[in-house]
């Protein structure tokens, strides 16, 4: 059997990534029983077998110390997972790592210290655990020594950090439910990406079409939806949740606060399907 052959074999029997599954391979001289062996013995084979499920749920956490706030996603493969006190305290553990070691680099943080071992083996420890694949996604520290911080978790699904100068804490706090909420993409209308709004005026040329709208109106029309679309999608631009007479604009202005920037993290938003290809990725290996 080729070294290629062993390799896929050994892959597909543990988990383990290729490069890895080749290294071992040699270490254990072609020998595929010898490698799965020495494999279980690293603690590895278990571990990372499920390394390639995907992970699209899981929990938000929060956490806020002094004028510092750590945010982060850590993932799971079910809901029924992200409701164990295991990995509620697996995300706890994230958060004191990113506040301790102060950074959110996850490669860092992997090997950062959490009671006597790296989070990347309790990571390993709660895998093997709770039996299914657990990813550290991504985590944010915020620091500010000049402004006020505010926070907002929803259900642990949705986190919301809002960065602000002002003296109403709970209206901060209502802000940042708001951006939960509503997801707005920034903060200020002049803010919209404009290939954002250039991809949305030729959806809306493309509509304007199909329904038949005049020559002479379409412009105006398309003009008219994309100030819309950008006040849908910026903070000042939208209704206030908790009064949707004024924007958020207005009732800044009328409470004398100013936002200056907002992290919005939500559970399992932007994850695709990874569609293995073990001939492409021996392929980008030799590359």
């Amino acid at each position: 059997m080729s070294e290629i052959a062993n390799i896929k074999l050994l892959r597909e029997r543990t988990g383990v990534g290729m490069m890895e599954c080749k290294k071992i391979l040699q270490e254990a001289n072609g020998d595929i029983e010898k490698a799965v062996e020495l494999l279980r013995k690293a603690g590895r084979a278990k571990a990372v077998k499920k390394s390639g499920r995907i992970t699209a749920e899981g929990l938000i956490g929060l956490k806020q110390q002094s004028n510092k706030v750590a945010i982060v996603e850590i993932n799971s493969e079910t809901d029924f997972v992200a409701r164990d006190e295991n990995f509620k305290q697996f995300v706890n553990d994230a958060l004191d790592c990113i506040i301790q070691a102060n950074t959110d680099d996850i490669d860092k943080l992997k090997n950062q210290d959490s009671q006597g071992m790296t989070l990347e083996k309790k990571r390993e420890n709660l895998v093997s655990k709770i039996g299914e694949n657990v990813n550290i996604r991504r985590g944010k520290l915020i620091s500010d020594d000049n402004n006020s911080l505010a926070t907002y978790l929803h259900g642990g699904r949705i986190g919301v950090v809002v960065t602000y100068k002002g003296e109403d804490k709970a209206l901060a706090k209502d802000i940042a439910m708001h951006i939960a909420a509503n997801n707005p993409i920034v903060i200020d209308p002049k803010d919209v990406p404009q290939s954002l709004i250039d991809t949305e005026k030729e959806i809306f040329m493309v509509r304007a079409k199909e329904e038949g709208t005049p020559e002479d109106k379409v412009n105006i029309r398309i003009e008219n939806q994309i100030k819309k679309f950008v006040l849908q999608n910026s903070l000042l631009g939208q209704p206030f949740v908790k009064e949707p007479s004024k924007t958020i604009e207005n009732f800044l202005k009328d409470n004398s606060m100013e936002i200056l920037d907002f992290i919005r993290f939500e559970v399992g938003e932007g994850i695709d399907k990874k569609n293995e290809n073990f001939a492409e990725e021996v392929m980008a290996q030799i590359k």
